[in-house]
């Protein structure tokens, strides 16, 4: 008899933002399987299983996942933020789509998580107020130059940009890449929001502008929001920044 494959969204990283949902669904699954700093953040339960595994062996992950799910079991897989934000959810169906007839009869679930961005956003006020656009700056699945045309894109067309995956030991210069190209298209006062680990005990959140965005103070625990020329900061007295991006854009002149 099939088992179920449930990819389920962590959130952040505070237990109170786990969904009650995903919460059920943990304590329901036989086997877990994730990232190992992931699986570390979920609640032991009595006779599950877990497999941990690397960051950058996601569709080796789906897929021991899916032949456990074909065996019989109840499994979970887990992802950081939403599983459908450069998470765990589209490895599991790039998993079915080129692994064995078996996997296509299982029954897969998606249960969604607060993404870094939501929970950065919520931290600074409403930066997210109008259109805004995800962007991954890992170049391990895509060239850079893709990348560049996505930020130019994205800049133009008016979106706040939200950067994943800005930095790592291995890719240490390409969060400064992009605020520089940026600094081509946007004017110098541009908010910019450095969300690190939020929601977790060494959380860290800052705010700078275009002008002054130093790359180093990114990791690949942060979120960076960049806002356009229509984000605003409000300053309060004895109290943080509000950054927004107003709910309306001006029409265009005729």
């Amino acid at each position: 008899m099939s088992g179920t494959l449930t990819v389920i969204g962590l959130g952040p990283g505070d237990l109170e933002q786990l969904t009650p949902q995903a919460s059920e669904a943990l304590r329901n699954a036989d086997s877990l399987y994730g990232y190992a700093p992931y699986l570390e953040r979920v609640p032991q339960h009595a006779g599950q299983t877990r497999h941990a595994s690397d960051n950058r062996q996601e569709i080796q992950r789906a897929q021991q996942a899916l032949a456990a799910a074909a065996g019989g079991a109840r499994v979970a897989v887990v992802s950081g933020g939403d599983p459908g934000v450069f998470g765990m959810a589209a490895a599991v169906c790039e998993a079915i789509e080129s692994g064995p007839a078996a996997w296509r009869e299982l029954e897969v679930i998606v249960i969604p998580g607060v993404s870094a961005v939501l929970a950065v956003a919520a931290r600074i006020g409403a930066p997210l107020g109008h259109d805004f656009c995800v962007l991954s700056l890992s170049d391990n699945l895509k060239p850079w130059s893709v990348i560049e045309r996505r930020l130019e894109a994205a800049a133009t067309a008016g979106f706040v940009i939200a950067l994943y995956n800005p930095v790592s030991r291995t890719r240490p210069w390409q969060l400064q890449s992009a605020f520089e190209q940026l600094r081509r298209l946007l004017p110098a006062r541009t908010p910019v929001v450095f969300g690190r680990a939020v929601g977790r005990p060494d959380e860290r959140v800052g705010v700078a502008t275009l002008a002054t965005a130093d790359g180093s103070h990114a990791d690949m625990s942060t979120c960076v929001i960049i806002g356009t020329e229509q984000t605003r900061s409000i300053e309060r007295a004895g109290k943080s920044t509000l950054i927004y991006t107003p709910r309306g854009a001006a029409r265009p002149s005729t």
